[in-house]
């Protein structure tokens, strides 16, 4: 992507925005808690616990939590996207560097609450990182290339993943904290799903009389092809064509409207893909 200072101020505007929200997070809800928010962030969290309690050392969280995103850096660097990952880079540094500055706030000793609206704020952040081709790093940069690399959904995944740091945690310090870390995972990994959408595909199947019109538009709109299908209205016996299209879910709606523009008499119904096989078009990351 050629550079330009509209859209990368507005990426460093939504990183920075997203560290200060993570770092609060961080310093409010997870540590009130004793709550483990999983992947990199979790694991640093998790190094810090132990340290301090078996070898009486307080760690730097900016410090653990760069090293362990690491080997995550060089994937990313590798597999996705050199520019994708110097902003990832400077969200896990200025996350690691906000967390270790602000001070902890205590705003609710509700365990539930803080489990549900610290996964909530947790996700929030990670999207609104992924919304603008960043990541928060770690697990996130492993989701990606798991994504592009096969073509499916892997956040649950990731979650399954975060099973075993729990179940160090639990061994560890005890299993109430770790049980209600899963609350809070399982909220961020739903957010994730509801915000971020690009890994996920639909299928869209379009009732028009304009068929190569509309294969031109969904091409146009989002680089992907179609396949055109002859078949029969069954009220008036006339034929028509069945265009069919695998689009991302981020695509979805734009290309819906791009079709009701050449044939706003065009029946088009959404579905969504739960597993694809084959080639697909994925959208460059930075």
């Amino acid at each position: 992507m050629p550079f330009s200072w509209k859209n990368d101020f507005k990426i460093i505007l939504a990183v920075c925005v997203a560290s200060v929200l993570m770092a609060l997070n961080i310093n409010t809800f997870v540590q009130t808690g004793g709550l483990y928010p999983g992947g990199a962030t979790g694991l640093t969290i998790l190094i810090q616990r132990i340290a301090e309690k078996f070898l009486d050392i307080r760690l730097s969280f900016a410090v653990v939590n760069f090293l362990l995103n690491m080997i995550p850096i060089y994937i990313g660097f590798r597999y996705i996207g050199k520019r994708f990952t110097l902003y990832s880079c400077l969200m896990i540094v200025l996350t690691g560097i906000l967390t270790d500055l602000i001070p902890s706030y205590i705003i609710t000793y509700d365990i539930l609450l803080i489990s549900i609206f610290g996964g909530i704020i947790n996700g929030f952040s990670i999207s609104l990182c992924l919304r603008m081709d960043t990541t928060s790093g770690g697990t996130d940069f492993i989701a990606i290339y798991l994504s592009r690399k096969k073509g499916i959904d892997s956040w649950n995944i990731i979650l399954y993943f975060n099973v075993i740091l729990l179940l160090v945690a639990g061994f560890t310090f005890g299993w109430d904290k770790a049980l209600y870390s899963i609350f809070f995972q399982y909220t961020t990994t739903q957010v994730l799903h509801i915000l971020y959408t690009r890994y996920q595909k639909k299928t869209l199947f379009i009732v028009t009389d304009n068929p190569r019109e509309v294969c031109d538009v969904i091409y146009a709109t989002s680089k992907h092809g179609a396949t055109i299908l002859k078949g029969e209205g069954s009220f008036h016996l006339n034929e028509r064509s069945l265009v069919y299209s695998v689009v991302s879910s981020d695509e979805s709606k734009k290309v819906v409207n791009a079709i009701r523009e050449v044939d706003p008499y065009s029946f088009i119904n959404t579905v969504k893909t739960q597993e694809l096989a084959g080639l697909f078009y994925q959208r460059p990351t930075l």
